[in-house]
């Protein structure tokens, strides 16, 4: 069986999953309609299925190996701005990160798995996960017992920095890890004409602003990374009013666990330094939501060497300061999560995830199943 071949037959089947899935988006956790399809064409298939909420665990295959391959199948809150047929049906609520696309792969690569499974001497176990974005939904997924029993673990994200057919690799560390943070400078109000009879949060917190930003540059060694951005701020509402409090909250990302950590104490640290400089009271709530995504060392050459029997062009893909709650997978099993190229300039694909006209290369989604496809059954020879 040659799974580049097998998923060409289906590319057709694939385009139109993702189109339906596309028109009809659902945010995290409430992706009542998109799982109850994918569960019906895996039941008429003939695997096991376990619901964890909005998402499934479908297992098919006997043997004393485990190969589990993840899709996530969440939506964003964005206003569609693509005109194509396709377009969301939904207010408000669009496709904006290529989920529709990951689910429609990972069901091809189902139904090409089921018609060969006497090709696969081991089992295979499709994870359906609800709620990528901000969710967390792998971790409900792993107390649901998604990887019970795996040895390996892969998964696919079209990416938008590659030329659309081009499977991303990367050893080691591919997306970081990410936090937020929030809080508040409480002071006393008054009148903006009299300023020396309050205590002004707003000079304070534009101190502390800037001072956060010196958490990065003379903490991290300039050859390793992070990120602290305040994304948010807000205090006051009259133009002739000192406010008792403002309000901030933002995100800070990083690929090491140490870096995190410090980022986390240095800006309670400061927010502390600066509130007392000005005789103000302070709140800081710093929470670390997803750890970096690590690949592992073997895993990615096993995956280089299945591209090259399978004669599938890839190349290594730079890591990004995004994040993906698909680390937690790779927290408890060995595995690699791998990206697919859709860039293409010339049908004016060109607009990064999470913008209201990001779209995705339709034409190479089957790629993206063959090679999950091949994985699966070089794994389990």
């Amino acid at each position: 069986m040659d799974p580049v071949k097998e998923a060409l037959k289906i590319k057709d089947a694939i385009i139109s999953w993702r189109r339906d899935f596309h028109m009809w988006p659902e945010l995290g956790y409430e992706e009542e309609r998109t799982s109850k399809i994918v569960e019906e064409h895996l039941h008429e298939w003939g695997y096991s299925i376990k619901r964890v909420g909005t998402g499934i665990i479908a297992d098919i295959g006997e043997g004393k190996k485990t190969i589990a391959l993840r899709a996530d199948m969440d939506a964003l809150p964005i206003q569609e701005e693509n005109d194509v047929p396709y377009k969301s049906r939904v207010r408000g609520k669009m496709h904006a990160c290529g989920h529709d696309a990951h689910t429609a792969m990972l069901l091809g690569a189902g139904r090409i798995i089921a018609e060969h499974i006497d090709e696969f001497n081991g089992r295979v176990r499709l994870i359906f996960q609800p709620a990528e974005e901000g969710g967390n939904g792998a971790v409900k997924m792993i107390e649901g017992g998604a990887l019970e029993g795996v040895d390996v673990i892969f998964g696919f994200h079209v990416w938008m920095d590659l030329p659309s057919g081009v499977i991303g690799i990367r050893d080691g560390p591919f997306l970081a890890g990410a936090g937020i943070f929030w809080g508040k400078l409480a002071g006393k109000g008054g009148h903006g004409a009299s300023p020396h009879e309050t205590l002004d949060p707003i000079p304070a917190l534009a101190e502390l602003i800037l001072a956060y930003q010196t958490i990065i540059s003379r903490n991290v060694d300039p050859i390793e990374t992070g990120v602290v951005s305040v994304t948010s701020v807000h205090s006051g509402t009259a133009f002739n009013v000192i406010p008792e409090e403002a309000e901030f909250k933002g995100t800070f990302r990083f690929f090491k666990p140490e870096v995190g950590d410090m980022i986390k104490r240095r800006m309670d640290e400061i927010a502390a330094g600066v509130s007392r400089a000005h005789n103000l009271k302070y709140e800081i709530n710093v929470e670390e939501l997803t750890p970096p995504t690590i690949n592992d060392r073997k895993m990615v050459d096993f995956v280089r060497s299945v591209a090259e029997k399978y004669r599938l062009d890839y190349s290594e893909v730079r890591p990004t300061m995004g994040a993906e709650d698909f680390a937690f997978y790779l927290q408890k099993v060995p595995g690699a999560f791998l990206a697919l190229g859709i860039r293409n300039e010339k049908k004016g694909i060109i607009y990064p995830h999470h913008h209201p006209r990001f779209d995705v290369d339709e034409d190479v989604l089957h790629l993206g199943t063959a090679v999950e496809v091949a994985l699966a059954m070089e794994f389990l020879k």
